[in-house]
C-alpha cells in the first residue's frame, strides 16, 4: 500500500510511514504474546497490538478523509484491517476471562 501513495504528497507519505510502522509493529507483538513466558505478558503484548491495529486503522481512514487515495481503493484493505481489530478483540476477551 505504502509503495502505491502519492509520491509528492506529504500527507500521504506522512501517514503512509505510519501505517508501515504501526502495521508491521502488530505482527512483531503478535510474535511476542506467542513467545510469552506468562498469561500476563500474553495479554499485554495482545493489548499492545489491538493499539497498533486502531492505529493503523486511524491512519488508513485519514489517508481517505484526506483524498490522498478513493475510498474505493482502501476498501479491502480498511475491511481487513477491522477483521483483526474483530480477531485480536476476541482473543484478549478469551485470554482475560
Amino acid at each position: 500500500m505504502y509503495s502505491k501513495l502519492p509520491r509528492n504528497g506529504t500527507i500521504a507519505q506522512v501517514l503512509g510511514r505510519q501505517v508501515l510502522r504501526s502495521g508491521t509493529s502488530v505482527g512483531a507483538n503478535d510474535r511476542e504474546a506467542s513467545r510469552a513466558r506468562s498469561k500476563a505478558e500474553f495479554v499485554a503484548k495482545i493489548g499492545d497490538c489491538l493499539k497498533e491495529i486502531d492505529e493503523t486503522e486511524y491512519c488508513l481512514a485519514l489517508i481517505v478523509d484526506s483524498g490522498c487515495v478513493p475510498a474505493g481503493r482502501m476498501a479491502g484493505l480498511l475491511d481487513e484491517t477491522r477483521q483483526l481489530i474483530a480477531i485480536f478483540t476476541t482473543i484478549d476477551k478469551k485470554a482475560k476471562g
